[in-house]
């Protein structure tokens, strides 16, 4: 199955009948937003998947906690997501929160989910046309939710099988933060990394604002994996863990957890073990 569209499949198929595309577009951590240009322009048609107000479990105390099922089906309903819609993500950064909306339709069921590679940037940079952004109204949908708990992980099950010889567990933030050499955005948090993970930075999949290819995204993930592992994919609150997990997915590694929490849940002060690279 792919997971991935390029800008000008998308453009063959803006008026397609059962076609959804979603701005996913969130503010990185730190604040940082999109390039000015990019602000107030969407695709045409494009309707606003609210990350962070409406597809989020507000009562966690994580940044980012996976919204209810329940949830998840009514502010999908609202966007006019049907159980037959192609689903189209995008975000503004380029690759950043669209890969965490691909893994929340998978965990909710939905397999028609794809993402856009470059998402708005390489929209813009080859031409396609947009549209300035309006008040968007309610389009009924139908959608139903096959909730896949197990896609989702916490830190209790983290510290089950951090040690299992059959996972992997992948980490998306810079080498710094993981050798725990660079600061946390979040100043509250320790620094260093899950015993027994491995560094894979989210922006080392990418390639002037697009994915590897696959030819060369196979090769990366066979270096890092050759056995094949399960992987598990966490980074610092749950965004870029997703984008990894999709990185995975075109390389044919077995995707199997993302830890929601991630080094948001983790790296708070508790009897959970860091290393570092004094370690």
């Amino acid at each position: 199955m792919d997971h991935i569209v390029s800008a000008e499949w998308l453009n063959d198929h803006l008026n397609d009948e059962n076609l959804i595309i979603l701005d996913a577009t969130i503010p990185k951590v730190g604040g940082k937003l999109p390039a000015e240009e990019l602000q107030d322009i969407r695709i045409p048609g494009a309707r606003f998947f609210d990350l962070k107000g409406v597809f989020i479990d507000k009562e966690s105390e994580l940044p980012n906690t996976m919204p209810t099922p329940d949830k998840f089906a009514a502010g999908c309903k609202t966007l006019g997501i049907r159980g037959d819609s192609t689903v189209i993500v995008y975000d503004g950064h380029g690759i950043y929160s669209a890969p965490r909306v691909w893994y929340m339709f998978k965990v909710m069921g939905h397999e028609n989910i794809m993402v856009l590679d470059g998402g708005l940037p390489h929209w813009v940079s080859s031409g396609y046309k947009t549209e300035v952004k309006t008040p968007e109204g309610e389009v009924k949908g139908d959608i139903e939710v096959n909730h896949q708990p197990h896609m989702i992980c916490d830190s209790s099950l983290i510290n089950e099988i951090r040690n299992d010889e059959s996972y992997l567990i992948l980490d998306a933030r810079s080498e710094g933060r993981f050798n725990g050499t660079a600061p946390e955005p979040r100043k509250e948090l320790r620094g260093g990394h899950i015993p027994g993970s491995k560094s894979l930075p989210f922006t080392s999949i990418l390639k002037d604002g697009v994915l590897l290819d696959k030819r060369s995204m196979m090769a990366l993930y066979d270096q890092i994996n050759p056995e094949k592992k399960r992987l598990v994919f966490s980074c610092g609150s749950g965004i870029t863990a997703c984008v990894i997990a999709l990185g995975a997915a075109i390389a044919d590694h077995p995707v199997e957890m993302v830890y929601d929490g991630s080094w948001s849940d983790w790296g708070r002060p508790s009897e959970l073990p860091v290393e570092t690279l004094e370690d």
